[in-house]
């Protein structure tokens, strides 16, 4: 038995890992490369391996870098099933239906600007046809539910306190009387943080596949990011600015409404307009409102004396779905608060609100989560003064505002205690899903920890299990 790292290896984004057993290749996540862009087309489309001879995937989460390519995997021959926590398939039906517009639509614009100019069309990397096609695969499964994949891999999902429905994937391999403890941790969550109950650590493990998105920083408790959150939007609000957010529509922009309020029902906040300005958003929420079951006990708590009866609705916010409505929300006076999609600002509404208002000085950018390298959201949050908005450059006025804390990966320390849970236990932990700096510093802390059989895999590097 081996795995094989083709995708979030020595970078953050694109997951995807194969496990060759008994003849069987199970894949963990397929995932979207997400960078520079001219890049980003061919390795979505091209893959380092054969789709129709994938058996099966079992999936971490619903985000598009784990589960974004799974239409174009199946367009190319895979037909097995997809295995995953009950709300994350629910979460992936929408995730993938609206990418797949986004690649129609991003295709057939570009084709007639080159239509134009004599050159050869664009072929979206899938259609929502072959999302609606994927969906069919999904297969759900509670946490703690045994499940057999391919022969040879029993599995059960725990809970990774990341984003609703996100699991570790847990793994008994057996290959001729040989047995193999494997899992993959996918996206490690936080304690304490709003809405989800915390990361289960892993425990019985041989083969450890863990993220390190953050290993070089340890982040501040979530209290405190939320304290920065506060006084960020009150200073923009005392000059009458627009606070513009970009928010991945899962699990970033539902954790941003519930903290707004909470702030606005105690009083923490002028009572200011909100606007969730994302059709996808807006279903995903509908999503948390079904699968209440999955949060925490304090939320539960929020929600049952809550006037509202919900943690994503209060006075002040609306959520906005037609294009007539998200055009209107530029004429409205400051202060105001914006969230939009896409999270790295790369495409969507957002980038209308920015180019809208990153020339005023009053208003405020606000950068709440990791940005890949190469996208505009990284570009803001590393201060250039001049970014291009649809091809045209934009001077940056607005002041941009980074709150690292409210990241819903684990940061350094917390990744220590997670691998050091199987101390003793573990022999091999391969760190993924995270770039070369921090993916050494965790490194580094991990053998000071007594861990010290850990690699750091190459794109495409295989490995004995």
């Amino acid at each position: 038995m081996k795995v094989a790292f083709h995708g979030a290896a020595q970078t953050v984004t694109g997951s995807r890992h194969l496990l060759h057993v008994n003849g069987h290749q199970l894949l963990l996540d397929c995932g979207f490369f997400q960078g520079r862009r001219k890049d980003t087309y061919q390795r979505n489309l091209h893959f380092t391996f054969d789709p129709a001879r994938i058996d099966a995937v079992v999936l971490s989460h619903a985000h598009m870098d784990h589960c974004g390519n799974l239409p174009n995997l199946v367009r190319q021959g895979f037909a097995g099933r997809i295995h995953a926590h009950p709300a994350t398939s629910h979460l992936t039906d929408y995730m993938l239906l609206d990418s797949g517009h986004i690649q129609e639509s991003d295709a057939d614009f570009l084709n007639r600007r080159r239509e134009s100019r004599g050159g050869e069309p664009v072929i979206p990397l899938y259609t929502m046809s072959d999302a609606r096609r994927t969906t069919d695969h999904l297969q759900s499964h509670g946490y703690q539910e045994v499940f057999e994949p391919v022969p040879g891999a029993r599995v059960h999902l725990v809970d990774a306190g990341h984003i609703l429905g996100s699991a570790g994937i847990v793994l008994e391999l057996e290959e001729k009387g040989r047995s193999t403890q494997l899992m993959f941790s996918g996206d490690i969550g936080r304690r304490d943080l709003p809405l989800l109950r915390d990361p289960v650590l892993p425990s019985e493990v041989d083969v450890l596949i863990m993220e390190c998105t953050y290993g070089d920083r340890v982040h501040g408790p979530p209290a405190k990011a939320y304290e920065a959150l506060r006084t960020a939007i009150r200073r923009a609000a005392d000059r009458g600015g627009k606070v513009i957010i970009p928010s991945f529509a899962v699990g970033r922009a539902q954790a941003l409404v519930y903290a707004l309020h909470q702030m606005q029902e105690r009083g923490e906040l002028p009572l200011l307009p909100v606007f969730v300005d994302s059709p996808l958003t807006i279903d995903i929420t509908s999503v948390f409102r079904t699968h209440t079951e999955s949060f925490d006990d304090e939320t539960k708590a929020f929600i049952a004396s809550d006037r509202h009866g919900t943690a994503f609705g209060f006075d002040k916010l609306t959520y906005t779905r037609s294009v007539e409505e998200s055009k209107a929300i530029n004429g409205w006076p400051g202060p105001m608060i914006v969230i939009s999609a896409s999270g790295m600002a790369e495409s969507g509404r957002i980038l209308h609100h920015l180019r809208n208002n990153i020339g005023d000085r009053r208003n405020m950018v606000l950068i709440t989560s990791w940005m890949a390298p190469d996208t505009l959201g990284r570009r803001l949050a590393e201060g250039e003064k001049v970014v291009r908005i649809f091809g045209e450059p934009h001077e940056v006025r607005a002041e941009v505002v980074a709150i690292d804390g409210l990241s819903a990966h684990a940061g350094q320390d917390f990744l220590v205690e997670y691998a050091r849970a199987v101390r003793g236990q573990v022999r091999r932990i391969f760190l993924v899903h995270g770039e070369a700096g921090p993916a050494a510093a965790l490194t580094e802390k991990l053998r000071e920890a007594g861990l010290s059989q850990v690699s750091y895999p190459r794109q495409g590097e295989e490995a004995e299990l």
